[in-house]
């Protein structure tokens, strides 16, 4: 099987998985898309060198929390609002349940770093140690980001979800 084939099928199997995920970092489907396809542009071009990475699905997290970090830190894009959308967005909120607007309004008002630490923590399971790494961040920042966001996390939801855990 070619190189080419075998990002294909790595990548058609990662889809749906790096998409939710992506959908947490950016809050909507359109910039989760958008983030998925960076990741993948960047795993295309270092393809030939993922048969030497133990974990190849942790790489591809990676990468996709780090190009969302990048994203934000460099502003590539920049958004304009409009009055009105054309045409009428997809209901639901993409997890089945409906339960998730009042998280993601609130994960939405977090910072980009804070937000993936949040989200690799608590969505991923991630150990400080992992997220630490994943984002090339110190262990310290990863606990004191996530004290940080929990602690905004909890003001803006208050009772509505009682699932988030005090650390």
């Amino acid at each position: 099987m070619s190189d080419e084939e075998d990002f294909r099928q790595f990548a058609a199997s990662r889809q749906k998985q790096l998409l939710r995920t992506a959908y947490l970092l950016c809050g909507d489907w359109h910039g989760a898309e958008d983030l998925v396809q960076t990741a993948f542009g960047h795993l295309y071009r270092s393809w030939r060198r993922m048969g030497r990475v133990e974990h190849p699905d942790a790489y591809a997290k990676q990468v996709l929390y780090r190009c969302h970090l990048s994203a934000n830190r460099k502003k590539r894009f920049a958004t304009v609002p409009i009055e009105s959308v054309p045409e009428p967005a997809a209901s639901g909120d993409g997890f089945g349940d409906g339960s998730t607007s009042v998280l993601m309004e609130a994960l939405a008002g977090l910072p980009p770093k804070s937000r993936a630490v949040v989200v690799l923590r608590f969505w991923e399971d991630y150990s400080v140690a992992q997220t630490a790494d994943a984002l090339g961040i110190s262990e310290g920042t990863v606990k004191s980001q996530t004290a940080r966001a929990l602690a905004t996390l909890r003001t803006r939801i208050g009772d509505s979800l009682s699932d988030i855990r005090r650390d």
